[in-house]
Parts: structure tokens; sequence; C-alpha cells
């Protein structure tokens, strides 16, 4: 097992983060509860949500949870209000939430088209909008978006999503030039393929696990927890140089 470190910058830190009912997203907000730090999720999953916070809570985390369909720019802003006064303004975001659902190009709708984009990208500008103020008047924060390697690699099958999380970059660095004055930092991890529960019910063959692993310079598929580990990493005091950057969590994928 690894042995992780521990921020100590984190530890009471507010921090916000959206999907984080399932998923890498839940791993995020149990590693940012680990640090002692206060967190405030979004997900449109209210059941798995309610569940995640009452767990930790349980364990004597600090968390509140609000449900919210991001893809609704007025409930997300509303949900946000809803951790700001729980919680006090966040000094962390985490843009996490994002649906990899795949579609073929001769399929895409113009209605389709905006939804995913809605989906995996325009809710991430408005809530670092909605935060960055709060940051401002802190005197710093650390923004965090999540993008993909998959349009690194020229992937097929999901086109728009791959368009979305190629936008994702040009937005974190853009925010990185605006913001940097006030010494809020923005940044972008960049997943591999992660071994979700989702992932592995729909998509994680025996046979497409195996190609993949070939594809990696390391052999040990990626669990959710170390796309969490750099989310800690660029959160905390250590990263305070590091903005404007894509940070690959993909074991050295080709």
């Amino acid at each position: 097992m690894p042995n992780f470190a521990l921020y100590p910058s984190l530890k009471g830190a507010i921090v916000n983060i959206t999907g984080g009912a399932g998923g890498i997203g839940a791993e995020m907000v149990r590693a940012f509860a680990e640090q002692g730090a206060r967190v405030g999720f979004v997900d449109l999953d209210e059941g798995g949500g309610k569940a995640l916070a009452s767990e930790l809570q349980a364990a004597g985390a600090t968390i509140c949870f609000a449900p919210c369909d991001l893809r609704d720019i007025d409930q997300l802003k509303q949900a946000l209000g809803t951790l700001k006064a729980e919680l006090g303004p966040p000094t962390v975001l985490v843009n996490n939430a994002a649906r990899d659902d795949r579609h073929a190009w001769q399929d895409v709708t113009s209605d389709y088209y905006d939804e995913r984009i809605a989906t995996n990208l325009k809710h991430m500008f408005f809530a670092a909008q909605a935060v960055a103020p709060d940051m401002i008047q802190a005197g710093g924060g650390s923004i965090i978006n999540l993008g993909s390697n998959s349009w690194w690699e020229a992937g097929g099958g999901f086109p728009v999503y791959a368009t979305a999380k190629a936008a994702v970059h040009g937005m974190t660095r853009t925010l990185a030039r605006d913001l940097g004055e006030h010494r809020i930092r923005v940044n972008t991890i960049v997943p591999g393929w992660i071994m979700t529960e989702r992932q592995k019910e729909l998509w994680a063959t025996p046979e497409s696990l195996e190609k993949h692993r070939q594809r990696q310079c390391l052999p040990d598929l990626i669990a959710p927890v170390f796309i969490a580990r750099m989310a800690l990493f660029l959160a905390s005091d250590d990263a305070a140089m590091c903005t404007a950057n894509n940070y690959m969590v993909e074991a050295g994928s080709i």
C-alpha cells in the first residue's frame, strides 16, 4: 500500500467539489476529509450524495452535500451558495463532474451537442466564476479542473466529450492568467483510464484491460485514489508556484 502524505495547509481548508457522490469525485471528498478539510460537494445523485455525507459525518468529518443538476447554472449557483452558507467561503474548487458517454459523430444533434458541453465544460467556468470573488477576498486559492488524456491520444467514440475536455485546458490557462494576480492558481489534472466502478461495469473487459496495460509504462491499473492525491497536492501550499499547467496521472499511457 502507498504511504500517502498529509498536507498541513489543508487542515481546516474549505473545499468545494463537483460531482462528488461517486467515482473519482467521491474519492476526492474522502481524501480532503481525511486531511481535515471542510468539504462541500454537489451532485445530481441525491441518494449517493446523502449516503456519502452521512458516512463521513459519522466518522467526524465536516461535510456538506447539496444536490443539483449542474447543467442548470442557476441550480449550480444556488447549490454552491448552500455550501458557502454551511461551511464558509471556499479557497479550493475541484471541477470534477463529467460524463464520458459514448456517441458516434454521425448521431450527434445540436441539442445533444449542447447537452454534452453543458455536462462536461460549461459548469466548470461558472463554478469558477462563482467562487473566485471569495478567493480574491481570502488572498488566494486553488481551482482544479479535470481534463482527460482521451483527446491527447486522439481517442474516438465520444467526439463531443473529447471536444469539451480539450477546451478545459484552454479555460485553465486563460483563468490562470486572469486570476493569477490574486494568487489564485488554476490547473488541470489529466487522468488516464481510471478504474471507477462505472468503467469496470461498462468498458473494462479482460481484453481491453490487457491492451491498455501494454500501452502504459507502468503495469498497474489506475485507481481513483491517485487522482485524488494529485488534487490534494495542487490544493495545498506545497503547490504554491504551480499554475496554468497540466498534471498527468496516466501511468505513462501512449
